[in-house]
């Protein structure tokens, strides 16, 4: 069943744009271990706040690709810019009218 996995990244002020960088830098790793979209994006009435959507195979896939050297290594480069502050929600996907 397909994961979904929707969260806000606080950034130290100033560093939004430089996480969204980090972010969306190319990975072949994440489709080769099951993810099937990671979107990154900003509001501007959010400044210091990056918004990330994950769609993974599975809750599985998305707990073991945490443990991975590769993935491990994107997310000690990015805490530097991290404030701390986080939020979102996880869900099991259900049904889409794009799919059939």
């Amino acid at each position: 069943m397909t994961f979904a996995n929707a969260g806000s990244l606080g950034t130290v002020p100033g560093k939004r744009d430089e996480l969204v960088r980090h972010l969306t830098q190319h990975s072949d790793t994440l489709r080769e271990i099951g993810c099937l979209a990671y979107e990154v994006g900003v509001n501007d009435d959010e400044p210091d706040t990056v918004f990330v959507i994950e769609l993974w195979e599975s809750a599985a896939a998305h707990q073991a690709s945490l443990t991975r050297p590769e993935v491990q290594a994107s997310i000690a480069a990015a805490r530097p810019l991290l404030s701390g502050t986080f939020g979102g929600f996880r869900f099991d996907v259900v049904g889409s009218p794009l799919r059939d």
